[in-house]
């Protein structure tokens, strides 16, 4: 089996790259699961210390990393740019913070002394999709390096040379082996998890992806941190400065073509802001520049692959055919490249794809609600619970309104976005765990208790 790398703003073939035999992968395996134990005994500041190498190396080789990430899965140049930045930015955030969130932590006892030490579980997959190719193997592996664990990176099959220049990126700044790649296939990689030499496993991914691996690995007792599908309520109040959301609504559901998990898939309406919600969105819309993403001015590319244009098209006229109304867009782009037209989808009501399913892709999908209450009732009428953000004046009514919903993240008057200094992560059918901050780095370790007499 050959992985091939596509441009989808053109459609053609660039690289071919022949993937892993079972010989090549058992001995990567091997090198990483021997290179595990050195590691773990790697003093924290030394791991930090590579870290910080491993930022300094993303910053200066940020222009021509953002290219790659551009030809390889269609992401407008500027946004690529942002992303390997912020990769940098979490490099950085655990190499200053790493040391403290595993200091050992004392525990009062009259008769003794007692401790809970922080512990490597030894090496991990990592199972990543190609919409923040870098961004999201290192949202999941620079907190699992920096505990002392080994990564092995089993990439999305048509982002390989992004997978390879990660690797690369990481033999260049961390001891040899700490992290490889693996160009294999979903079956390869489910057959890995039971491998002994595999001690839990991270998958960002779709809903149906997590289900597999979340049976697999719970089949061989092997620990699990699953980042699945996202439909993020983007509810927007009567007091909302309007302006704001708007311009929050276009930022948060078109960025990378509307393929993000936290996108604003689903903008919820009060009555009273409504009508002028939509037309203000609607202007928008059409200001948005759909070219070629090497571009600087591009605000949207193309998808990644032709089957992924397909399936929304499914999706975005089956939703039409069940009563919602296309305002805008609704087909794919003419020409080469896997162009979809920015489309707006509005009186979307539940028993229809653009409710009831993730879109991944640019189109944004109105429902409108009684009253607040109302809204509230629908934010959390979904399978999925990953982010979700609510638009008001009010601060405090807005954090009442943020807590009551059923998501892992809710921003008041902002959009929904992933920081290494926060917990990121979702509950119900999007998952469980957490990536990055204190609580990303504790995922895979052994709280381990020592009791001293």
């Amino acid at each position: 089996m050959d992985l091939i790398s596509r441009n989808p703003a053109t459609g053609e073939v660039f690289h071919t790259h022949p993937a892993h035999d079972a010989a090549a992968c058992s001995d990567i395996v091997q090198r990483v699961s021997v290179a595990q134990p050195e590691w773990a005994r790697t003093p924290v500041v030394q791991r930090a210390a590579a870290l910080a190498r491993t930022g300094q190396r993303l910053r200066a080789g940020r222009d021509a990393l953002a290219t790659l990430i551009t030809r390889e899965m269609g992401k407008p140049i500027r946004e690529a740019r942002a992303e390997i930045e912020k990769c940098a930015w979490g490099c950085e955030y655990y190499a200053e913070h790493a040391g403290n969130y595993l200091t050992d932590e004392l525990i009062a006892s009259d008769a003794s002394r007692s401790l809970v030490a922080y512990q490597p579980l030894g090496t991990l997959l990592a199972i990543m999709p190609w919409n923040f190719p870098f961004w999201q193997l290192f949202r999941a592996a620079i907190p699992a390096l920096a505990a002392g664990n080994t990564v092995l990176l089993k990439h999305a099959s048509n982002v390989p040379q992004c997978a390879l220049a990660i690797e690369e990126l990481f033999q260049d700044t961390f001891p040899t082996d700490v992290l490889r790649t693996l160009l294999i296939g979903p079956p390869q990689a489910e057959v890995l998890i039971a491998d002994p030499r595999i001690h839990g496993v991270t998958l960002t991914g779709s809903e149906a992806a997590g289900r597999r691996v979340a049976a697999v690995a719970g089949q061989h007792l092997k620990k699990s941190v699953l980042e699945l599908g996202g439909s993020d309520a983007f509810v927007v109040l009567a007091d909302a400065d309007l302006d704001q959301a708007v311009a929050g609504a276009v930022t948060s559901r078109f960025q990378n073509a509307g393929q993000s998990c936290i996108a604003a898939k689903r903008i919820i309406l009060v009555p009273e802001i409504a009508e002028a919600f939509v037309a203000r969105l609607l202007e928008k819309l059409g200001q948005l520049q759909v070219g070629d993403p090497l571009r600087n001015d591009t605000d949207v590319g193309p998808l990644a692959r032709d089957d992924l244009r397909d399936a929304l098209h499914r999706q975005v006229t089956e939703s039409v055919q069940r009563g919602a109304r296309l305002l805008a867009g609704g087909e794919p782009d003419p020409g080469p490249g896997y162009f979809y037209k920015v489309s707006l989808l509005d009186r979307v009501t539940p028993g229809i794809p653009a409710y009831d399913d993730e879109l991944f892709g640019p189109v944004a999908a109105v429902i409108h609600a009684r009253n607040e209450a109302d809204a509230l009732r629908l934010a959390n009428d979904h399978q999925y619970g990953l982010g979700g953000s609510v638009w008001t004046r009010d601060v405090p009514r807005g954090e009442a309104f943020a807590r009551a919903m059923q998501c892992g993240q809710a921003f008041v008057n902002g959009v929904v976005k992933s920081d290494p200094r926060l917990p990121f992560g979702g509950i119900k059918a999007s998952g469980y765990g957490r990536e990055l901050s204190l609580h990303g780095i504790r995922e895979f370790v052994n709280a381990k208790t020592v009791w001293i007499k």
